[in-house]
């Protein structure tokens, strides 16, 4: 373990340290990101991609599908790896401004990021993230000096190699190729939904291979470069002031405007592009890059609104709350998974495929209703959320204050 000298040369950021709109945009991503996470937590998995295979597709809950898809569906996800890149930078300057041992500290950082997120794909659920983050992260922090229009120009030739390979592949392969991942037979949805109607270890017969698919040809073929390209736009925004709430009102306020006419238009033209043919197998692979690109300047928007209402309201009780969040996302990131799977899965309420879309959106406020407050309370007693605490003690290998040091210290 390191001595105290060497913690404070190159120990985390302090409380007094932390940068509100960075927090408040995390946290609005992160509670944004179960709106769909919700979904693969609570249908088989290819519902995702093709919500006509399972449950109720009318009415109320056509409408609930359309507006996760429409205004959540890779835009909160975008939002949060952008920051995860930001987050890339503001690590290394601070080792180098305490002249740490800066790649050391950072492989450790990414390492156990990868062991969290095998822990939490293949013992909870199979829809983890953090795995991509800290093996991309390995690749990108390489990029860290570059300058921002370097950075956002290889971002967007990286986000565009999995969208080359989809379009190469609607063109090339034949429709029964692509039907298997699209429609899958009757038994196997049926097959999954009494999976995780069952118990913990039963799980597992679905939960290995999917979590081992997408940490495998899934990085490969899509996520790597979906979050290696987002990781390094957001090193490019954060570089230009853009996620710190450092440009001007009239910046923010284009961003929106802008982004948000560019993603809606590409997104809704996506909806009617895939109904217009009968959500058919042949259109299956183009469809999906209406969404895939127009997520990117939709979630821009969204920055662009969360910074104009932190400008507006930065001692607020939303973006106080969001913060708090935000500052506690490691933490609130399983817990959305601990309380999803307990409601879902066998070893909890069992509800896995039982209740249409609409109704997940309750079940969503009501994690919601957990998350928010308790974040603010936890902070109000602690410096770090407690998966944060103990990522900062095995990343610098020596024991971190933990409790606050006074209230009016628990905002990091």
């Amino acid at each position: 373990m390191s001595s105290a000298s060497e913690t404070e040369k190159t120990g985390p950021t302090a409380p007094s340290d932390r940068i509100v709109g960075l927090d408040a945009l995390r946290g609005f991503a992160l509670l944004g990101i179960l709106l769909i996470n919700v979904w693969v937590f609570s249908m088989p998995e290819t519902t995702l991609s093709n919500p006509t295979i399972y449950g109720d597709f009318t009415g109320g809950n056509y409408w609930a599908w359309f507006v996760g898809h429409v205004f959540a569906q890779q835009k909160f996800i975008t939002i949060f790896t952008i920051l995860f890149g930001g987050g890339v930078v503001l690590f290394t300057r601070n080792v180098e401004r305490r002249d740490g041992p800066v790649f050391e500290l950072y492989v450790r950082r990414s390492g156990w990021l990868v062991a969290f997120g095998l822990a939490h794909a293949y013992l909870l659920w199979y829809g983890d993230i953090l795995v991509a983050y800290g093996v991309c992260a390995f690749v990108v922090v390489l990029f860290r000096d570059h300058d921002p229009r370097t950075l956002a120009i290889a971002g967007v030739a990286l986000l565009s190699v999995p969208s080359l390979i989809e379009v190469i592949a609607a063109v090339t392969a034949e429709p029964a190729t692509v039907a298997s991942s699209w429609q899958p037979a009757e038994s196997a949805l049926r097959a999954e939904v009494e999976t995780y109607r069952s118990g913990w270890l039963t799980q597992m017969e679905h939960r290995v291979p999917a979590a081992l698919r997408r940490q495998t040809t899934g990085l490969l073929g899509y996520t790597g470069w979906r979050v290696s390209g987002s990781m390094l736009l957001g090193m490019a925004l954060f570089k230009w002031g853009v996620l710190t709430n450092e440009r001007s009102a009239q910046f923010y306020r284009r961003l929106v405007a802008i982004g948000g006419a560019i993603g809606l238009a590409a997104v809704l033209a996506g909806v009617r592009y895939i109904q217009a043919n009968d959500w058919s197998v042949e259109a299956a692979l183009f469809w999906r890059q209406f969404n895939y690109w127009g997520s990117v300047p939709l979630a821009l928007a969204y920055v662009g609104i969360v910074m104009l209402y932190c400008k507006r309201r930065p001692d607020g009780v939303v973006t106080r709350s969001l913060a708090a969040v935000g500052r506690t996302a490691f933490s609130n990131y399983i817990l959305q998974t601990v309380l999803a799977t307990s409601i879902f899965y066998g070893h909890g309420l069992g509800l896995f495929g039982r209740m249409s879309r609409l109704e997940l959106y309750g079940i969503v406020v009501v994690i919601w209703a957990v998350q928010v407050p308790l974040s603010v309370l936890w902070l109000r007693y602690f410096r770090y959320g407690p998966l944060e605490w103990i990522w900062r003690v095995l990343t610098y290998e020596s024991m971190q204050p933990l409790r606050a040091a006074g209230a009016d210290e628990a905002d990091e």
